[in-house]
């Protein structure tokens, strides 16, 4: 299947493509390279766009955020997948990190798509807010299916990963933006 119609299918139909990725054996490097970093690069385009080129602050500027999103996103798609697949048996779940790559890299999906609309930046964040929303709802439907997660054990699972990938992405975040606004800080003293 495409990236195009995945991304659609999982975004429009995902109670009808949750059992469908559950029939594919989950190939990490593929679903990065192939499937993930390409999404991942629409909020980066969104964001140079809109912060660089039609932002007061410069191309720069545009630049730096766009690559502090795509470490952001690589880096939280990693760990998220870690935390999802290191919580499964608390839940009554199957461990299998693959699936748990699926789980997150599908679930992330509307919030990649999302991402175009940083090119107007207020409304890329109100976008990108809806997105991850519409992703916990991914994740809740997609447990049964990458991580075997019982029924009665869905809300929980999804609540706790929530929580720990929230606090993993403020930190990492907080780092990657000091780091931006530092590259930038020393750009602005150089002009």
């Amino acid at each position: 299947m495409s990236l195009v119609d995945r991304a659609k299918s999982i975004i429009t139909t995902p109670k009808t493509e949750w059992p469908v990725i559950e029939t594919e054996e989950p190939d990490t490097g593929a679903l990065i390279t192939g499937y993930a970093l390409p999404l991942m690069l629409i909020p980066v385009i969104g964001t140079l766009i809109g912060s660089g080129l039609l932002g007061p602050l410069g191309l720069m500027f545009g630049v730096a955020m766009g690559v502090a999103s795509l470490i952001s996103s690589l880096v939280g798609t990693f760990i998220s997948a870690f935390v999802v697949n290191a919580l499964a048996s608390s839940f009554g779940s199957v461990p299998n990190q693959g699936r748990a790559f699926q789980l997150v890299i599908y679930s992330n999906t509307p919030a990649w798509v999302a991402g175009i609309l940083a090119i107007v930046p207020v409304l890329g964040g109100f976008a990108a807010m809806a997105g991850g929303l519409y992703g916990i709802y991914l994740m809740y439907l997609g447990l049964p299916h990458t991580m075997q997660t019982p029924d009665d054990k869905r809300v929980v699972y999804v609540i706790v990963a929530l929580v720990v990938n929230i606090v993993v992405y403020v930190v990492l975040a907080g780092i990657l933006a000091t780091a931006v606004l530092g590259m930038f800080g020393l750009t602005m003293l150089g002009r």
